[in-house]
């Protein structure tokens, strides 16, 4: 099974994260369509594409913690010119905050709305059980109907859960569905009954204890790309029960192929990323405090009211 990788030019971030977003729109257009294109064609008789990304309160994309609103508007606009799909970008409110408003925090509006791409909160969708089969068991999962409905592409960040795993497509899909199960098992299911097109990887900024400018993407099956971002960021695939029920052992091992002109060293980049936890949960990383702050200074944009408060 393969999957694609493709860079993006570091030269072109002069230093690092910029929040300029024409530019990094720019710098992500070329890599995101040689990325694309091995799998665009399986869309191109969608009446639906949904994407799924990585979003949740109150990271910055600056982070690595949350799907670059760039990537998603580049993505949205290369399939723009190869499908006349619904194209749309979805997520959940949950207990903490709607889903527009922390779309808002991050970005997204601002970037859709220069394509022909809609925000779309699931928690006011009608929802549908799909019975799957799970390791020892069948499983009844609620899930969305827009997710069983349109072509899903789930778009993670490279980061890992709180509880160390990947975050990946799969979980990432596992968030917005629910069972009796656990979030593992949850996400197993999730996947199994949206059958999702393909995963894009966002590693422009990687989180592995600290921010790290990955200038990388990565796509292709879901599992199979959550099992590369698992591995760049050292986890082991056999600790991930994710992983290690979804992968079929005698399968032959991942390929990894260039999907530009500019090779990609993954090991390297292994080697590059720390091994650290997430942030704290209930006190706000001072590099979510900083990349805020600045964003919203130089973009006129809100800082939550948790930074507010703290200055």
């Amino acid at each position: 099974m393969s999957v694609h990788v493709a860079a993006v030019d570091a030269s072109e971030r002069r230093g690092g994260w910029t929040t300029d977003i024409d530019r990094r729109l720019a710098i992500l257009e070329s890599p995101v369509r040689a990325v694309l294109e091995p799998y665009a064609d399986a869309l191109s008789d969608a009446d639906r594409i949904t994407l799924v990304p990585d979003a949740h309160y109150p990271f910055h994309p600056s982070t690595g913690m949350v799907t670059d609103p760039a990537v998603l508007g580049t993505i949205a606009a290369v399939l723009e010119t190869r499908t006349d799909a619904d194209i749309a970008v979805a997520g959940a409110t949950d207990d903490r905050i709607a889903f527009d408003r922390a779309a808002g925090y991050l970005g997204y509006p601002s970037v859709l709305e220069r394509f022909d791409a809609t925000l779309v909160d699931l928690a006011d969708e009608p929802r549908r059980n799909r019975v799957v089969s799970v390791p020892d068991q069948q499983l009844s999962v609620s899930v969305p109907e827009r997710l069983l409905e349109s072509a899903v592409v789930a778009v993670p960040s490279l980061r890992p859960t709180r509880d160390g795993p990947v975050a990946g497509g799969m979980r990432t899909l596992g968030r917005l569905a629910a069972s009796v199960a656990d979030a593992d098992l949850t996400a197993i299911g999730t996947t199994r009954a949206i059958e999702p097109a393909f995963t894009v990887l966002d590693a422009t900024t990687a989180y592995g204890g600290d921010p790290i400018a990955a200038d990388t993407l990565v796509a292709g099956p879901t599992p199979q790309v959550d099992a590369i971002g698992s591995s760049l960021l050292g986890r082991s695939l056999e600790d991930d029960p994710v992983l290690r029920h979804t992968l079929d052992a005698d399968e032959p091992a991942i390929t990894v192929e260039s999907a530009d002109d500019a090779a990609v060293d993954l090991a390297a980049l292994r080697r590059r990323l720390p091994d650290g936890e997430l942030p704290p949960p209930d006190d706000t990383h001072p590099a979510v405090s900083t990349a805020y702050r600045l964003y919203a200074a130089v973009a006129g944009d809100a800082v939550p009211p948790q930074l507010e408060q703290r200055r």
